[in-house]
């Protein structure tokens, strides 16, 4: 089974010493390190589900006092992954969900809900670059799936209060689709 593992830390050189420590404690890849704004960084590995979490205590216990926010989300949607990496090109959308949050961990979170709550398709999870240090994710589908995905993510009990603002946009003009991305 496959995990995805975040560490979100205030502090760009603990955060780099947390992503050190996380790919020395467990065989795990490492998905993405890097820079967000407010001076934040981010790791984000993925591996089996025993060897993440052990990843993810390591960083949180190197992060110390710098964490934000962390989280191991076993059985990730691969859809998940692939839209942390880059935006999805969209020809078409019947309904636009929007859902932005407070941490880069939550964001990953409410995606990976999301695409498990319905039919929808994961367009983006953009990761606090340029937004200080608010991340927000983009599905589309019908208006109906939109609307489960969006309720789905606000009401996950585990999102510590991270979730800010959320909107479902029906038949979005395709102009404003594009300049998301």
């Amino acid at each position: 089974m496959m995990a995805i593992g975040v560490v979100e830390s205030n502090c760009i050189p603990l955060g780099v010493l947390a992503g050190d420590s996380m790919l020395k404690t467990a065989e795990v890849d490492l998905c993405s390190a890097q820079t967000a704004c407010a001076g934040k960084y981010i790791v984000i590995v993925s591996g089996q589900v025993a060897a993440v979490n052990a990843a993810v205590a390591a960083g949180v216990a190197s992060a110390a006092s710098s964490l934000v926010d962390s989280l191991v989300i076993p059985n990730v949607d691969e859809r998940v992954i692939l839209a942390i990496s880059g935006a999805t090109p969209v020809t078409q959308a019947q309904a636009l969900g929007i859902i932005e949050t407070f941490s880069l961990a939550s964001a990953i979170s409410a995606a990976d809900i999301a695409v498990k709550a319905a039919e929808v398709e994961l367009i983006e999870v953009r990761l606090g670059r340029g937004m200080g240090g608010k991340s927000f994710v983009v599905f589309t589908g019908q208006v109906s799936a939109v609307e489960a995905a969006v309720k789905a993510a606000e009401a996950y009990e585990d999102s510590k209060g991270l979730i800010g603002a959320s909107v479902v946009i029906p038949s979005p003009h395709m102009d404003m689709v594009k300049a998301l991305l």
